[in-house]
């Protein structure tokens, strides 16, 4: 399995912007689906964004149109710009990873933590 690293977490108040990063190997960067996942205390964890390999991007509701995915394989890293935050976005976020099916994550990272205050 690949090795994910996030980063990027931290606080803000509502309203704000945070960008998430996912640093990897440019191997898993530039064949496998990526995406990002949250789970917040006492939830079950949800997809936020996916992005597959020609670069088709897909959103949860609840962040379309404040958050954007994107990868950048120069630098081996995979994004999420998240702007006009929300409390409700407080959450551990994951960055996740799939050779062959988008969604099917078999390869995540240990998480950041991202707490929007009101």
């Amino acid at each position: 399995q690949g090795q994910l690293m996030e980063s990027g977490g931290g606080s803000v108040q509502a309203g704000g912007s945070l960008r998430l990063s996912c640093t990897t190997s440019r191997w898993i960067v530039s064949t496998y689906c990526m995406g990002w996942s949250r789970q917040a205390p006492g939830k079950e964890r949800e997809e936020v964004a996916r992005i597959d390999v020609g670069g088709t991007s897909v959103y949860a509701d609840s962040v379309k149109g404040r958050f954007t995915i994107s990868r950048d394989t120069a630098n081996n890293t995979l994004y999420l710009q998240m702007d006009n935050l929300k409390p409700e976005d407080t959450a551990l976020y994951y960055c996740a990873a799939d050779r062959y099916v988008c969604g099917a994550w078999t390869n995540w990272g240990q998480g950041t933590q991202v707490t929007v205050s009101s």
